[in-house]
């Protein structure tokens, strides 16, 4: 197989091949350096000033096919980011995922056909209780992805944080992990559950689903 790379000018990247290895022995990956700051910073600026135009919607529950809002389940508001509308820091966001895909489906076959993101803001007080991001009446999503753009200086008594319910050796355990700015999360979308604890400031992010089929 590595001469086959090596014969197309295969470049191995190693940050992704962290986040591979991560995923296929953890479930999931957990990356500091994916974004840098400049980039983080130009991702906040824009969910701010889109969100101050009033233009995110109250969260619901399922799918499209099955849509409700439960505000006892989850409180965040969202927008939807449509990649053929995107502004400089919303188009310099889908060329590293982009390049991301492009090399989970060369290096492990996935078969990453489609891609859904957000922005997400979770006001103070508010949560999104332990759920799995997949549904009955639709299996696609393979990856979930988290991109937090929290300030610098993000504290854990701010709340917010993403847990993870492991089963590691037969025994259940919670990996819990803070919003840190810049931070991104990716975990298979189909067996891992997790919530989002009570925020008690306000809490931004881009997630997403990297889709099969």
């Amino acid at each position: 197989m590595s001469k086959l790379f090596e014969a197309i000018g295969f470049v191995e990247n190693p940050l992704y091949e962290t986040i591979i290895d991560d995923i296929s022995s953890k479930k999931y990956s957990i990356v500091d350096s994916f974004f840098t700051d400049e980039e983080t910073n130009l991702l906040r600026q824009s969910l701010i000033e889109k969100h101050e135009k009033d233009t995110f919607k109250k969260a619901a529950i399922g799918n499209k096919l099955n849509e409700t809002i439960v505000k006892s389940i989850r409180g965040d508001v969202i927008l939807w980011i449509d990649e053929t509308k995107n502004d400089a820091s919303e188009l310099l966001f889908f060329n590293k995922i982009n390049d991301l895909i492009a090399y989970l489906n060369k290096t492990c076959f996935l078969g990453i056909l489609h891609k859904e993101f957000h922005y997400a803001l979770y006001p103070q007080g508010t949560f999104y209780k332990r759920h799995i991001d997949t549904f009955e009446n639709d299996d696609r999503r393979k990856l979930s992805f988290v991109c937090y753009l929290n300030e610098d200086g993000w504290l854990p008594e701010n709340g917010g944080e993403l847990v993870l319910y492991l089963n590691e050796n037969n025994e259940p355990v919670e990996k819990v992990i803070y919003p840190i700015p810049g931070r991104v999360v990716i975990f298979e979308s189909q067996l891992i559950e997790h919530e989002v604890k009570p925020v008690n400031k306000e809490r931004l992010s881009i997630t997403g689903w990297l889709k099969t089929r």
